[in-house]
Order: structure tokens, then C-alpha cells, then sequence
């Protein structure tokens, strides 16, 4: 009996095609799951991208050797099987190490991505070699097959990234996916003697969707970027903090805008203050909007100002709309769009101010750090337009040191704001880090005033610049569209610190 009897051409492609795909569903679904503990960073993301690579490789190879040794059509239903089980428990088993065993985190959720990625891997040299019924047609088999497989795993990329990701929440994606591995499991046990431990497997992936729902570390709302909660202030009945992706990232109180907790945001606002006259509408533009506390708070302080808000994350805006009060508010134009692309589209000279806060959990977006991003924010400022930036760093402050040095060289006039041991002005105190203002401008800003609007509003903080900035900075680097290697300069800190 020829070896591929009993496995047609179609159910090939489609075995192929499939767990292919589910591979690189896991991947990137894995890399979202991850983010939260380890933040979405070029380290991070490169990090899952070679275990799952490891994975295949694994895999083909294992899946290979087995196939010789074993009768292949035993080995692809255990394989689907297994494989739906790790997947669909994957979001409880590592939400709950994140909570209680943090340092097993990198261990447990590289072996998330390894067993699954490993055993679908398998599916294709096994298939391929229930196939070969002859060495004329090797080339044929083995082309088709991985052509098959390259396109299962496009889609699996596309379908995931496009669709899944922005409808259903990754822990919905992932037991969803564990349970088709199952179903084809079963039906191949089925299809070759009939299948005695479909119930067992079955219990197995409910187990998964039960745990994921009491596993801790659950979110409100999981949008294409983060995941995010809203929680109430025990201390201010309106009083509201976003936090992203275990991050306090915006606070806002919906029935006082001017009511600004975090120290960085009150920087910012003693710094715009402070440059422009008392009650002038301004023209601004927003580089990120998490929980729009600036935006609202210049609409209260400045009635007319017309803030328009470049926000990446569509799921950020129905929860300011849905969850933190935002209506129909004048003055505030909230784009669903990068801020790199939104900075394009406005007109040389249009803006009196613009605000960079833009972050992607724990980690800073690049392109929005370097001379090229800064040259078009220059652009669109008018001549005594001021630009004014949350930065966060911690250790050396490698990452802050070069951005004040490319804005030093765009701009005339650089200050930087924040505790005085982290900006050089208390040497004898060690630096701890955390958010940073600096603030930029082709004319000059009567940083007095400033420096008495931050004291008003007790923020500790003080003013570095001209030698003491130029001494702070150091050799620092510039940052280029050709050389920005934020994610590297950025020094660790824990995800859970606060704004």
C-alpha cells in the first residue's frame, strides 16, 4: 500500500496550511501577552521572534527524525492535540507566573511559545512524508508543502494583525485557537481508527478558558496596543487613572480638568503657563493621547484653544469616550493615526505648541525621538511656538541624554525640567529616574517664571540649561531616522512605577 494512502493532496495543504498559520498566531499573540511584564521593546519583540524561529526549526527537524523512526499518521493528531492544549492554557499559565513568579516569566513564556511552535512545526515533514510515494515526484511534494506552509503562516501574520487582534481579546484568540487544534486533532484520530481521548483534551482546553478567567492580570479593555483599566481614585469620587499595560499612564478627572496629579503633567502645564499670555487660545497639537488630560486642560484653561491629538490607539479613544468622560468637547480633534504621519499633514507655522507623551507601554516610539521627527515639529511651530515633552528614563539616563542632545541641535533655546538628581543639579544624590519635561523652542522662554509656577504647584522639580545642561548631557549621541537605538539606551526599571 503506497505511503500516501488515506492522506488526499487537499487534507495535506490544509493540515499544512494550518499549523503554520497557528504558529505564527501564537507568536504574535504571545508577544502581546508578554508586553505587559516586559514592555513592547525591540529586545522584547526580538526576543519571541527567536524562540518561535527555534521553534520551527525544532520542530521540522524532530518532526523529521520521528517520521522515519514511527508510523507518521500516529504522530499528526497527538501533535494538533498537545499542541491546542499548552495554547489554550498558555494566557492563564502566564498571567499567573507574571503575578507570583515573576522570575520564572522569561523561563515559563519562552516554553508557551517553544512546546506549541515546536509541535506544529512537526505537522509539515510529517505530512510531507506521508506524501512521498516516489523519488520522482520528491521535488514536487516538498515544494507545494512548503509553499503551502509559507502561505499559512502570511496568513496566520496578516489575519492576527489585522483582524483578531483588534476584535477579540488575546486570551479570546488564544483558547479559540487551542480549541481548533483540538477539533482538527480530533477529526484526524477519527478519520485513521476513531478517537478515544477527545474528551479529555476537551476538559483540558475548558480548563484554560476557565483559568484565564480568575488568572490575575486581566484588563478592562484590550485594545490593538495595550492592555488597559480604568481605576477609580478611592480619595476624589470623579477621579480616574488609565493604566496601560500595568502602567499609570493618564489621570483624569472628569468633572475638574484642571485638577493634574502626576508631577510631569503639572510641568507641562507650569511650562505652557508660563509662555504664553494668561487665557490665550492656543493652536496646539498632541503627540499621544492616553487619557487627553492635557487636552481637556487647556480647553478649561484656555477657552478657544484647539487641540488636535495624534492617537495610534483606536481602543484609547472609546475609553476616554466611554469610560473618562470625553464628549462632544470643543476644541478637542482626536485623529486615530501615528504621530509621525499626523505631524505631516499640518501646515508650516499652524501651531503654537505641541506636546510629545507618546509611549507604547513601557517603552518610547522611536521615530518620534529623532532629528528628522523633531525638524517637522519645528516646522509646524510658528516663530514663537514651544514644544514641550514628557521623557522617562531611569539609571544612566542614556536614552534622555541623547534626546536633549538632538533638540539641542534643532532648536536655539533647551531646557530640561525633573528632580535635581536626575538632571545633574544635586550631585551629591543618586539619580533614580522616572518622567522628565524638556521643553524647546527657537525663542526664548522667561524660565523664572516657570520655575515659580512649578514651586506653586509643589512639584519639587527644578530647570536645568545652558552650561548645566550642556555638562548633563555630556557626548551623548544625536538620534537619526538612521541611528536610533532608544530601545537599548532606555535603562530598566520596574513596569509597575508610576508616572
Amino acid at each position: 500500500m503506497p505511503r500516501g494512502r488515506g492522506l488526499g493532496p487537499r487534507v495535506a495543504a490544509v493540515l499544512v496550511f494550518g499549523s503554520s498559520a497557528a504558529v505564527l498566531v501564537v507568536e504574535i499573540v504571545a508577544l502581546r501577552l508578554l508586553a505587559p511584564y516586559l514592555g513592547l521593546t525591540l529586545e522584547t519583540s526580538t526576543m519571541v521572534i527567536g524562540i518561535a524561529l527555534t521553534a520551527i526549526a525544532l520542530g521540522s527537524w524532530l518532526g523529521g527524525r520521528i517520521a522515519d523512526q514511527v508510523e507518521p499518521r500516529r504522530l499528526i493528531g497527538p501533535s494538533l492535540g498537545m499542541s491546542g492544549v499548552v495554547v489554550a492554557l498558555t494566557p492563564a499559565v502566564l498571567r499567573s507566573t507574571a503575578e507570583w513568579a515573576p522570575a520564572l516569566l522569561l523561563l515559563i513564556g519562552a516554553a508557551t511559545i517553544l512546546v506549541p511552535g515546536a509541535l506544529l512545526a512537526a505537522v509539515t515533514p510529517i505530512v510531507t512524508k506521508l506524501r512521498l510515494t516516489s523519488l520522482a515526484e520528491t521535488g514536487t511534494v516538498v515544494g507545494r508543502l512548503s509553499g503551502v506552509g509559507t502561505a499559512g503562516a502570511i496568513v496566520g501574520t496578516v489575519l492576527t494583525g489585522f483582524v483578531l487582534v483588534s476584535r477579540l481579546p488575546v486570551s479570546g484568540i488564544l483558547i479559540g485557537l487551542g480549541t481548533l487544534l483540538v477539533i482538527g486533532s480530533a477529526l484526524v484520530e477519527w478519520r485513521r481508527r476513531g478517537w478515544n481521548s477527545a474528551p479529555a483534551l476537551t476538559l483540558l482546553v475548558m480548563a484554560g478558558g476557565l483559568a484565564t478567567v480568575v488568572a490575575p492580570g486581566g484588563c478592562d479593555t484590550e485594545t490593538k496596543y495595550h492592555c488597559a483599566r480604568v481605576v477609580a481614585d478611592p480619595q476624589r469620587d470623579s477621579g480616574r487613572t488609565l493604566v496601560l499595560d500595568g502602567v499609570r499612564h493618564s489621570y483624569v478627572d472628569i468633572d475638574d480638568p484642571t485638577f493634574l496629579k502626576f508631577e510631569y503633567v503639572r510641568a507641562i502645564a507650569s511650562v505652557v503657563d508660563t509662555a504664553f499670555p494668561e487665557r490665550k487660545p492656543l493652536a496646539a497639537h498632541h503627540l499621544g493621547g492616553g487619557g487627553l488630560t492635557l487636552p481637556r486642560y487647556l480647553a478649561a484653561t484656555r477657552p478657544g484653544t484647539r487641540s488636535l491629538v495624534s492617537e495610534i490607539d483606536g481602543g484609547l479613544v472609546r475609553i476616554n469616550r466611554e469610560h473618562l468622560g470625553l464628549g462632544p468637547q470643543a476644541g478637542i480633534d482626536v485623529r486615530v493615526e501615528d504621530g509621525r504621519l499626523g505631524l505631516r499633514r499640518l501646515d508650516a507655522g499652524s501651531r503654537d505648541l505641541v506636546v510629545g507623551d507618546a509611549f507604547g507601554g513601557v517603552s518610547v516610539p522611536w521615530h518620534l525621538t529623532t532629528e528628522e521627527a523633531l525638524t517637522d515639529i519645528r516646522r509646524v511651530l510658528n516663530t514663537d511656538g514651544l514644544y514641550v515633552a514628557n521623557l522617562i528614563d531611569h539609571g544612566g539616563m542614556a536614552f534622555a541624554r541623547a534626546e536633549v542632545a538632538t533638540l539641542s541641535e534643532t532648536f536655539e533655546h533647551v531646557a530640561l525640567i525633573g528632580e535635581p538628581a536626575d538632571i545633574g543639579l544635586d550631585p551629591t544624590a543618586t539619580p533614580e529616574g522616572g518622567n522628565l519635561v524638556v521643553l524647546a523652542s527657537n525663542r526664548p522662554v522667561d524660565l523664572h517664571a516657570t520655575q515659580k509656577a512649578l514651586d506653586t504647584r509643589q512639584t519639587g522639580w527644578k530647570i536645568a540649561t545652558g552650561d548645566d545642561l550642556t555638562a548633563w548631557t555630556g557626548d551623548a549621541h544625536m538620534l537619526t531616522d538612521d541611528y536610533a537605538p532608544v530601545d537599548q539606551l532606555l535603562q530598566p526599571y520596574s513596569p509597575r512605577s508610576s508616572p
